[in-house]
């Protein structure tokens, strides 16, 4: 496997580390997820809808295939023995506010010490350094903080609540591409490398398709006249006469001109040649036209034409259908499958949760 005989030790808790480290898990790594001795451990264990042998859904789609090491770090013998671990490490993951690692005596140059191959991520809210380090963060203060949160809005205008992880799951990708990048480098250097991911800049990175009235004419862009949030007619959501919805979501000119033929409009294809904002003629034929039938009449009609459409899915249904991403192991327990499919060494679920430091004892004795 693409990753086998690399040892991760992780540190994170919640969900940017822990996915990420568990991609390297369905990979061949060796993952060790560190728990605090606490009685509880990983806070996801007992979050949310359990399954019957009491695990959380959360946790089941986490820490699959990791070991669990529990240890009280502010023990001066079991630090110790920790060190020795981390001397024979390869990644070092930690998601601690800034600081925190120092004051634990884990810190990277405390793990460098005794491995200088070490591969050391920390992710945090909003870096190791700058204005907002120590600001209390996770993923929905992350977005306000971002902007992105602001991007949000429902058709009254008023802020919604994003159900995406979207900074969990920047920070997270850009965590994973950044330790296999020092992982690589590390093969000709030999050394290791520290890594400051932040889920702010790694949020923030994502948004150049929205920033042109920013960067070009140093103005907050206007949500009417931005492309993906309902300046294009063809990029947008449009209801049907029974409180379903249409969604369009491709405005290249021949979609444009497939759909409006289908529907007896063709005088309006040259109204998508306006700028974005500007076609309001096309938003509003669109918006009648839909409203006339069902949600059930337009997946009929549309199926037959080319373009960018969809029905608003529930969840349930897009992980649930056949060939959804959906892996069941012999408990009948559901694991989301790991995306990155190779042709050659493909992922391996090991669907083992780990007990709460149960492979504690294993690893120290190995020490």
């Amino acid at each position: 496997m693409k990753l086998e005989g690399v040892k991760v030790l992780d540190l994170s808790a919640f969900l940017p580390g822990p996915h990420m480290t568990m991609m390297m898990a369905d990979h061949g790594a060796e993952v060790i997820m560190v728990e605090p001795d606490n009685g509880l451990g990983e806070p996801t264990r007992a979050m949310g809808e359990k399954y019957s042998e009491g695990n959380s859904v959360w946790f089941a789609n986490i820490a699959r295939g990791k070991k669990s090491y529990k240890v009280n770090l502010k023990d001066s013998s079991e630090h110790a023995e920790f060190i020795k671990l981390a001397a024979e490490a390869d990644v070092f993951v930690e998601a601690f506010r800034p600081g925190v690692v120092k004051r634990l005596g884990v810190d990277y140059d405390a793990i460098k010490a005794v491995n200088p191959g070490i591969v050391y991520c920390s992710i945090s809210a909003f870096g190791q350094s700058g204005r907002y380090k120590d600001k209390p963060a996770h993923d929905l203060i992350v977005q306000a903080m971002a902007g992105t949160a602001d991007l949000t809005r429902g058709m009254d205008g008023a802020p919604a609540l994003t159900p995406m992880p979207s900074a969990d799951m920047t920070a997270s990708l850009h965590a994973l591409s950044g330790v296999l990048m020092a992982l690589y480098r590390r093969e000709t250097t030999k050394q290791g490398d520290y890594l400051d991911i932040s889920m702010y800049d790694s949020l923030l990175s994502w948004v150049p398709n929205v920033t042109g009235a920013i960067f070009a004419e140093n103005r907050q862009p206007e949500r009417s006249e931005m492309r993906s949030f309902g300046g294009n007619a063809f990029v947008n959501i449009y209801g049907t006469s029974d409180g379903g919805h249409i969604v369009l979501g491709g405005s290249e000119p021949k979609f444009v001109a497939n759909l409006l033929t289908a529907l007896d409009a063709e005088h309006l294809i040259k109204e998508m040649k306006k700028p974005v904002g500007q076609q309001g003629e096309v938003k509003a034929f669109l918006a009648k036209e839909f409203l006339s039938k069902p949600q059930s009449e337009w997946e009929t009609f549309l199926a037959n034409v080319d373009c960018c459409w969809s029905i608003i899915r529930p969840l349930k249904t897009a992980l649930s259908e056949d060939g959804a991403p959906v892996s069941i192991d012999s408990k009948n327990r559901k694991h989301i499958h790991n995306p990155m499919r190779f042709s050659d060494e493909p992922a391996q679920l090991s669907f083992d949760l780990p007990e709460f430091g149960e492979h504690t004892a294993a690893i120290k004795k190995k020490l």
